[in-house]
């Protein structure tokens, strides 16, 4: 099979036009009408996962972050992005990227948090018109937690080293709102939703003063995108059973705590 069937498959389940304006996801690099050999699934490219997919014979690397979100000015070796096109292009890898139509499919990353934290009766925070997409998603929990336990649940389904959050206080989370990565610009529609809750990986110091008595927690942006690639493996194994599916073994988390 050619790499194509694979990417028709991914934009079958999150079209590239729910993308956002800014964002660049698709094809970042290579020939989809190159013979398939394998899928390494990662969240982040690297030269590291380049070497990865090289070592595990594959020659599709499915990412949810785009390696290139700005034009390259020239490909050389002066930014790790040039290096990974160059060294992608020198061991016929293609590389394509699932991101924002990703994070704003249904069923797609959201869920895949909500799934993990155990919402219920989920419902878009902010809808996109025309489509059954949107951004950041709302839901509730089986059962109200005290502020404390939630934070303590939330750290241990997502390994967070540490989380940022508002002042624990025992007041009771229901209803949560949430969007993984850098979902700040969604706060204010989590608070207008009546959310108990709003989770993202990144809020701005600011943002935490304007919490009006909703809890805020930031568990970091790779953490709360971490299972974006059981997401996208999933996605993949269900269209072509015996398809040869590789998770990368590199943490690419940038980000490390003391």
């Amino acid at each position: 099979m050619k790499i194509s069937e694979v990417i028709a498959a991914v934009e079958a389940y999150a079209p590239l036009r729910l993308q956002e304006e800014y964002d660049n996801a698709g094809l970042q690099v290579g020939f989809p009408d190159d013979e398939l050999t394998g899928v390494l699934v990662c969240l982040d490219v690297t030269e590291e996962v380049i070497l990865e997919a090289v070592a595990s014979g594959c020659n599709l690397i499915l990412s949810h972050h785009p390696l290139l979100f700005h034009p390259l000015r020239q490909v050389s070796d002066s930014t790790y992005q040039q290096r990974c096109v160059v060294s992608a292009l020198a061991n016929g890898l293609t590389i394509y990227s699932a991101h924002t139509n990703l994070d704003n499919a249904r069923g797609g990353v959201n869920f895949k948090i909500a799934g993990i934290i155990g919402l219920q009766s989920v419902s878009w925070l902010q809808p996109m018109p025309g489509e059954d997409a949107g951004s950041g998603i709302i839901g509730e929990l089986p059962e109200a937690m005290d502020d404390h336990s939630f934070l303590a649940m939330l750290k241990d389904c997502f390994n967070a080293a540490c989380l940022a959050h508002t002042a624990a206080s025992g007041r009771m989370i229901r209803k949560v709102a949430l969007c993984g990565g850098a979902g700040a610009f969604l706060m204010h529609d989590a608070r207008r939703a009546g959310a108990d809750c709003f989770i993202t990986g990144e809020l701005h110091y600011h943002d935490y003063f304007e919490s009006e008595g909703m809890l805020l927690a930031a568990m970091g942006h790779y953490e709360s995108e971490q299972f974006t690639e059981e997401l996208l493996a999933t996605i993949v194994s269900d269209a072509f059973p015996l398809l040869k599916v590789v998770l990368t073994d590199i943490d690419t988390n940038p980000v490390r705590y003391k």
